[in-house]
């Protein structure tokens, strides 16, 4: 358990804490969103941080090239399940999104199971995966900034939750994108 694999568990065990943080009704819904993003931040700032160290300092293994994506799967739906539950408003479109981020997760990391399986390779994140991380934390932080930036006088980032769903778009679109292009290098081990 070198530093970078202590900071990619320890984004893992925030996730729960981001959950709770969003989720108790006694917390204001402002106060949520931005304790939350803070939580959320945080945990994005580990993902960058845990590469950066594993590469400089050579500190690379399988377990972190497994374990890094997982947990920001794992980061990711969680938080858009949160987000879907106390931003309620955002549900009609988000659960869709959410099931895309989902059925992609599923899909890749069923992919790398079945590498590593037949032939010990250990996939690690291309540079589309990382782009969609990125719009993935992007979108993540916009939903739960927006209703705390935005006052009431500014419709239509109050009412019409613009810079949400624009962000949510360009996650789909990036969800979609790179679970393709994983999907396309990588057939070859499912024949």
């Amino acid at each position: 358990m070198n530093l970078p694999n202590k900071l990619t568990v320890l984004r893992a065990c925030l996730v729960p804490v981001f959950m709770v943080v969003l989720l108790l009704e006694v917390i204001p819904l402002k106060i949520a969103c931005l304790v939350g993003a803070v939580v959320f931040a945080l945990t994005s700032l580990t993902d960058m941080l845990d590469g950066k160290i594993a590469r400089k300092h050579n500190l690379v293994t399988d377990f972190g090239k497994f374990m890094d994506p997982l947990a920001d799967k794992v980061m990711v739906i969680c938080s858009l399940l949160a987000i879907m539950v106390r931003l309620d408003y955002l549900a009609d479109v988000l659960v869709w999104v959410t099931a895309i981020v989902v059925f992609r997760e599923l899909a890749v990391t069923s992919l790398r199971l079945v590498a590593a399986g037949k032939a010990g390779k250990v996939i690690a994140a291309a540079f589309l995966g990382k782009l969609k991380t990125v719009t993935q934390i992007v979108c993540i932080l916009c939903m739960l900034l927006e209703p705390v930036i935005f006052p009431e006088s500014w419709t239509i980032f109050s009412q019409y939750h613009v810079l949400s769903y624009v962000t949510m778009a360009a996650m789909t679109v990036m969800t979609l994108w790179s679970g393709l292009d994983y999907m396309r290098k990588y057939w070859a081990f499912l024949d």
